[in-house]
């Protein structure tokens, strides 16, 4: 009756009476259901940590851990439902099995329509609330993200340079943050199109991905303009950063047809946090600094120190 590996959608019985257990375990089956058998809420709990089960079916009075104690422990260790079995009608029981976290009370004796019934609904709530859940964070994910290069976006820019702010001066760490833009790009879209310029902001996207740590966090600031928040990074170390990425995209060949490629450079500004200053202090100072890149000529890197 004890289930070696037990797939998603399966049901858990636990129940300290071997009759009444079997009988349950025949029924999950005959519902449609994998399944699997437990004595006892500690061994019920063992099945759980190397398994993953959807939905635990627990008697309520069961020697050493309850089946109220049980449910209370699988809802906070694990992503489980439980559904709560007595053969006692009692209202302060059921109050009680839905406080500590049951999604639902049947009384026995059990008959199968019935717990058919309610496994279904258990687990059309589960899938239902899953997908609501999916959504949310894809809704979440879609607000924060630029739509074309799958960056993060300006709006989301502001959120993590404050939060990476608050971090570097509650624990004296340095913060350092590089603007770039792409050079002349106005002329790239007259020249091969905005379909072309398109991918190629694309792929300047994946080569500063690819040229910088995971802990740099890298934002489409606005049209052909990115920003990235540099943590634990020095001006000094943020300078080093940028001229490995001035370089990486000067690098990069863009395919225009079979037989044409095309190239594009970037000017790159880069300037520390100073603790205690105003956030959009830092953001314009490393604005400028990528602006003095730019008026000095395009696909270099320039620093302004913050105390300028």
């Amino acid at each position: 009756m004890e289930n070696k590996s037990i797939p998603l959608e399966s049901v858990l019985i636990v129940d300290d009476d071997k009759p009444a257990r079997e009988a349950l375990y025949e029924m999950v089956l005959t519902a449609g259901y994998k399944a699997a058998a437990a004595p006892s809420a500690e061994s019920a709990l063992e099945i759980l940590a190397r398994h993953p089960v959807e939905l635990v079916l627990t008697d309520i009075h069961m020697p050493d851990m309850n089946g109220l104690e049980l449910t209370a422990a699988v809802k906070e260790r694990f992503d489980a439902d439980v559904v709560v079995l007595t053969g006692f009608a009692d209202s302060h029981t059921y109050e009680e099995a839905i406080g500590r976290g049951a999604s639902d009370f049947l009384l026995k004796p059990v008959r199968l329509p019935e717990l058919k019934a309610r496994i279904q609904r258990v687990f059309r709530e589960r899938r239902l609330w899953k997908e609501r859940e999916a959504l949310m964070e894809q809704l979440k994910k879609l607000s924060i993200t630029d739509g074309l290069t799958n960056l993060y976006n300006r709006r989301h820019f502001y959120r993590q340079l404050s939060t990476e702010a608050n971090r570097a001066e509650r624990y004296g760490r340095v913060l350092s943050l590089l603007f770039f833009d792409v050079d002349s790009f106005k002329k790239f879209n007259d020249t091969y199109g905005h379909l072309a310029g398109d991918e190629a902001l694309k792929s300047i996207a994946r080569a500063t991905e690819n040229c910088l740590r995971v802990a740099d966090s890298i934002f489409r600031y606005g049209g052909e303009e990115f920003a990235v928040v540099l943590p634990e990074t020095s001006g000094e170390q943020a300078i080093i950063a940028g001229q490995r990425l001035r370089n990486d995209i000067d690098q990069l060949r863009l395919p225009i047809s079979e037989e044409e490629t095309a190239k594009v450079t970037v000017s790159i500004g880069v300037t520390e946090f100073s603790p205690g200053e105003e956030m959009e202090r830092c953001v314009k100072r490393a604005d400028m600094a990528m602006y003095n890149s730019k008026r000095s000529g395009g696909n270099q890197v320039q620093f302004i120190p913050p105390d300028e």
